[in-house]
């Protein structure tokens, strides 16, 4: 069994045999079924050629691939052709800006870029950040100085490209983050973690060869296809899922009579938003993931209202560095008591994942190099949250400075405990429950706000879309004074702003949690991040808050 040997050093198999096993049981079955039909049995021999094309190319075993494809069949391939041949795929969002993506990628020690020729253009605008790059290889038609074209790529004879085993603890890839909750750091995955990692999705969420995949989110669509499911790639923008066309969406998954899907909240959103309007059937579907920002159990149960078959919602938590930590399904959601289902306690976020273990300490904003420095915190107690496991990141790619901070060291089993930098707290039945980013609590005079509770105050609110708890600083006072912004639901001629203050401000004081805010800020529209549209940029709203009290 591949997973059981991430727990010491012999080699296992590359991810990619999964393919191979895959194209030997069942050769003609679809792997991708949409925009494509490319067979098992065509995807493996394709990876092959790829992985012998990139190979003759001069990309070699260890070397880091820069991978700015777009969310296509030939990303599939491009990528499993690195992992078959042990190179190490680095991905990013380019949705961060291309500032932000530059600047990660200027350390991540690539030496080969392939992408689009789009993509091409940063070694011109941006030569210093790439001059560790020797090879450019272009996925395009257009000829671009400096660059091969993968379609011109030559071998001598067409061979399967090398099926080389990994030691467990060898990179086999770097996945960016998205930048929402800080800057981007590059995450590395070994290959014993990737491997993991399919096991999971395997025995935990049950993905299997009878599946058929709507695939919104192409890095889970590797790990998909490795079990043997089909996909179905999405018609949207994976980078812009605000954008998407519900319309589209739901043709993709009934006319392909999709059975599983991981969306976002926000795809979730949109898909709910437009059966209010035209009144629509998910015929086929029986499993959803969703994940990247805290899922509402109200928009879970409108979900539930257009999917004709009983359908199991799983709402896990977790993040790049962690993915995933926890997990727990709607129908457990919807038996929780209406106190805990808005919030107030934090946001259940389910149990462990078999393998991992999670715990809750107490708060640091200091680096905590070894476990035996942390003070667990007892059932019920907010803190900080920490986890291990055989898929669980032990390092970030040249980041001394975020490594000191999010890694803990236990010498007594040689394991790394990742500090998520949430808040949460565990509860008697053994649930996480999640409070907000640990950078996000307000620290004032006579407590400290945690975000999720403080802010479902005002979410009751139904002239609220989404309220922004922040912290400003008061000049000579070592505590900061605490401030609500609001997102009204409505457009703003349509309500009266000071009427609605008024009442937000009784409404605080009637909840012990919330009875120091004195403020309340409206917001037109918060800055949030462009993968997801969820996740407030609060540090953005604190600067603009302190500017509007003064």
């Amino acid at each position: 069994m591949h997973g059981q040997s991430t727990h010491n050093n012999s080699e296992l198999d590359n991810i990619t045999a999964y393919l191979s096993r895959n194209a030997l049981k069942f050769p003609d079955k679809p792997a991708i079924l949409h925009p494509d039909v490319i067979s098992f049995k065509n995807l493996d021999q394709e990876v092959d050629r790829y992985a012998a094309l990139l190979s003759s190319s001069g990309i070699t075993r260890g070397m880091h691939t820069i991978l700015l494809v777009s969310a296509g069949s030939e990303f599939f391939v491009i990528c499993f052709a690195l992992f078959r041949i042990g190179a190490v795929p680095i991905m990013i969002d380019p949705g961060m800006g291309t500032k932000a993506m530059v600047q990660a990628l200027a350390g991540s020690d690539a030496r080969a870029f392939i992408g689009i020729p789009k993509a091409h253009l940063l070694k011109f605008l941006y030569p210093h950040c790439f001059s560790q790059v020797r090879l450019w290889i272009n996925t395009g038609h257009t000829w671009i100085p400096g660059s091969k074209l993968l379609s011109g790529l030559r071998f001598e004879k067409d061979i399967p490209g090398p099926q080389c085993r990994m030691n467990p603890k060898e990179i086999a890839a770097i996945f960016f983050t998205s930048g929402s909750t800080g800057p981007p750091k590059g995450v590395i995955y070994q290959a014993g973690m990737l491997d993991a990692m399919v096991k999971m999705m395997e025995e935990h969420f049950k993905y299997g060869p009878e599946e058929i995949d709507l695939c919104t989110f192409p890095l889970l669509g590797l790990f998909v296809t490795c079990l043997g499911s089909s996909l179905v790639l999405a018609d949207m923008d994976p980078l812009r899922p605000a954008a998407l066309d519900p319309e589209k969406l739901i043709r993709n998954l009934n006319d392909y009579k999709c059975t599983q899907m991981f969306g976002s909240p926000m795809i979730l959103n949109r898909l709910v938003r437009y059966a209010k309007i035209i009144p629509v059937k998910l015929f086929t579907l029986k499993r959803i993931i969703s994940a990247g920002a805290p899922v509402s159990l109200e928009m879970q149960k409108e979900f539930l209202k257009i999917c004709v078959k009983d359908v199991a919602i799983h709402t896990p938590y977790g993040s790049t560095e962690a993915l995933p930590v926890t997990d727990i399904m709607a129908t457990e959601l919807v038996r929780q008591s209406e106190e805990e289902s808005s919030y107030s306690r934090g946001i259940c976020v389910g149990y462990p994942l078999p393998g991992l273990v999670v715990k809750v300490i107490e708060i640091s904003d200091e680096p905590i190099p070894l476990w035996s420095g942390c003070s667990t915190c007892p059932n019920g107690e907010v803190g900080e949250i920490v986890v291990k496991g055989a898929h669980i990141t032990s390092e970030y790619k040249n980041d001394v400075p975020a490594n000191t901070l999010s890694k803990i060291l236990d010498p007594s089993s040689d394991e790394t405990w990742h500090r998520m930098g949430d808040l949460g707290r565990i509860d008697d039945q053994g649930r996480l429950w999640f409070y907000g980013r640990k950078n996000h609590r307000v620290l004032c005079a006579s407590d400290t706000l945690f975000t999720i509770p403080t802010e479902a105050v005002y979410n009751r609110h139904p002239n609220v879309m989404r309220a922004a708890l922040v912290g400003v600083s008061v000049i000579g006072e070592m505590f900061k004074k605490p401030v609500i912004c609001i997102q009204v639901e409505i457009e703003e001629r349509e309500v009266n702003l000071r009427e609605l203050r008024k009442e937000l401000l009784e409404l605080g004081q009637k909840n012990a949690l919330t009875k120091s805010i004195r403020h309340i800020l409206f917001h037109k529209n918060f800055p949030v991040d462009p993968r997801h549209n969820a996740k407030i940029f609060r540090e953005k709203l604190a600067v603009w808050a302190e500017r509007s009290i003064k």
